[in-house]
């Protein structure tokens, strides 16, 4: 008891920090405007069974969602932007990346420096060097799971690199890099839990998932969800963590969410585990505006460079860094994923 009090403790102390963004006032309402008029369909007069189909006939036609457009290092009018942007009448020179900051290995702030560190700010970095020649060049924004589309379309971000499945439902919002990352949804509950995966071992079991999430999407099915198994799906968290939290107070018996982030959790609390094998195959990928495809090119030709090299490949020697200590070298991660292009 007194290990789950100290790391739901930990886990609340890391979610108080997440307001502290270095982020200048001036650009909270910034931003072109691209893509801000795309939304869910809220009021838009669509009655629900024909978006039902619209979606449906979507989903059909989007076979292979991690394919993304081939590379280029051409700058366009989406890199000329992200140049050129100005604050207070000064180029700013620098990215917008909205982050995770809670995440442990993949975004968080060591506790140590304060920093901004783990897998997913390393790859930005890399695309900051790309763009503005500095790894340093990059304004991070700390944004939750159900905040990530939005913060694309409204322009508040040029990118997001937060653990983001690609689907076909998201291509629908925002545009993808090739994927750099392939993980799966798997069950996180206490040591001791009689809970043995993502089965009949859920029924009446409360089961927090994130909002917006593909976790969330897997409990809403009508088959093989929440209903079909039993489980009692509470109310979705804006974030990861928040999951955690409730896990660690007993307020949830179980959390769905990626086999990578939750190997992260368990690595910080010893009295969590994962349990069952990982029942979906998703792909991380670098979300960005629909609008803008230079930049989704651009970003696909560093992922060129970041996977070369085999066993000294930017790309391995991040994995190394951050995530095989909790993941291993296993035949679901064994290297980055190869891409693939629709162009």
């Amino acid at each position: 008891m007194r290990a789950v009090r100290a790391g739901a403790a930990a886990a609340v102390c890391a979610l108080g920090v997440a307001t502290a963004i270095f982020v200048p006032a001036a650009l909270d309402d910034q931003g072109d405007g691209a893509g801000s008029g795309r939304g869910r369909g809220e009021g838009s007069g669509v009655h629900p069974r024909a978006a039902r189909t619209t979606a449906a006939t979507t989903a059909e036609k989007c076979v292979r969602p991690e394919a993304s457009l081939r590379p280029s290092s051409a700058s366009g009018p989406a890199i000329q932007r992200i140049k050129n942007r100005k604050v207070d009448g000064h180029r700013l020179g620098k990215l917008i990346a909205g982050v995770d900051q809670n995440s442990y290995r993949w975004g968080y702030r060591d506790p140590a420096t304060g920093d901004l560190t783990g897998f997913d700010i390393e790859l930005v970095r890399a695309i900051a060097k790309d763009i503005f020649g500095d790894p340093d060049a990059v304004i991070y924004r700390a944004i939750p799971t159900s905040q990530r589309v939005k913060a694309l379309q409204q322009g508040k971000v040029d990118i997001v690199v937060r653990t983001m499945t690609i689907n076909c439902d998201r291509l629908k919002d925002v545009a993808f890099s090739t994927a750099y990352f392939k993980a799966g949804q798997q069950v996180l509950v206490p040591k001791g839990s009689s809970v043995t995966g993502y089965n009949t071992s859920l029924r009446g079991k409360k089961v927090c998932t994130a909002q917006g999430s593909t976790a969330e999407a897997e409990l809403d099915k009508e088959k093989g969800g929440a209903d079909d198994l039993g489980a009692i799906k509470v109310d979705p968290v804006p974030n990861q963590l928040d999951c955690l939290v409730r896990l660690q107070l007993g307020q949830v018996d179980a959390v769905i969410t990626d086999n990578a982030l939750a190997a992260g959790q368990a690595a910080q609390d010893p009295s969590v585990k994962l349990v069952g094998k990982p029942f979906t195959e998703e792909f991380y990928g670098v979300a960005m505006n629909k609008d803008d495809e230079d930049l989704v090119r651009r970003v696909n030709k560093v992922l060129e460079g970041y996977r070369s090299g085999g066993d000294n490949s930017p790309w391995m020697r991040a994995y190394r860094k951050w995530l095989a200590e909790d993941l291993g070298r296993t035949e679901e991660n064994p290297a980055a994923p190869a891409p693939a292009y629709k162009d």
